[in-house]
């Protein structure tokens, strides 16, 4: 008995610790991915993203996907970019709450809109940031809605220098709920 109520700890322990790890994965653009021709500023409206949550960018070898201050969104500049990828399939990991801004690197493509801000919640809220969003021009002397920026600057890039990385960034909650039922049961075997 006492080796199935070691066994009950260790899952609930388990399942505990995993709550924040069921972040949700937004691929940018849903089907048409990272490319020319899509307003990621309609795109990012009316979704929450909370730390915990990833952006996957999908884009061919024309584009790449350039993680920028508050000031390089702006002017569509990539000389002081915070992380570069041109891998084509690059997952970024919303780590922090706070302004996230992310560009084209290819002459032209910022400009004409290829160009993405978010507003990271903390991962226990449950509504969207406050506020009305400023607007900022467009190509066309138009203007489009994007988030409010915060104080917060971006996160740094992780162990692999922004690129992707096999090993933790991949485990979800789910897997860890298996993973601590397989746990438990071995427990109970061995105890």
């Amino acid at each position: 008995m006492a080796g199935f109520m070691g066994a009950l700890v260790v899952l609930c322990l388990v399942v505990v610790a995993t709550v924040p790890a069921f972040g949700k994965d937004y691929t940018v653009g849903d089907s048409q991915g990272w490319t020319s021709g899509v307003d990621y500023s309609t795109w990012a409206s009316g979704k929450v993203f909370k730390v915990g949550d990833s952006l996957l960018f999908t884009y061919s070898g024309l584009h790449s996907a350039e993680e920028v201050s508050k000031s390089d969104y702006d002017s569509c500049s990539t000389s002081n970019a915070l992380q570069t990828h041109t891998d084509g399939n690059t997952k970024i990991s919303l780590t922090a709450p706070g302004s996230r801004f992310f560009i084209c690197g290819t002459a032209g493509h910022c400009a004409s809109g290829m160009k993405l801000a978010v507003t990271v919640a903390k991962a226990s809220s449950a509504s969207p940031p406050t506020g009305s969003s400023p607007t900022t021009p467009t190509p066309s002397g138009g203007s489009s809605t994007s988030p409010p920026s915060t104080p917060n600057s971006p996160s740094p890039p992780g162990p692999a220098g922004g690129k992707s990385a096999a090993g933790f960034s991949g485990f979800r909650g789910g897997d860890a709920v298996v993973l601590g039922g397989l746990i438990g049961l071995g427990l109970v075997v061995m105890g």
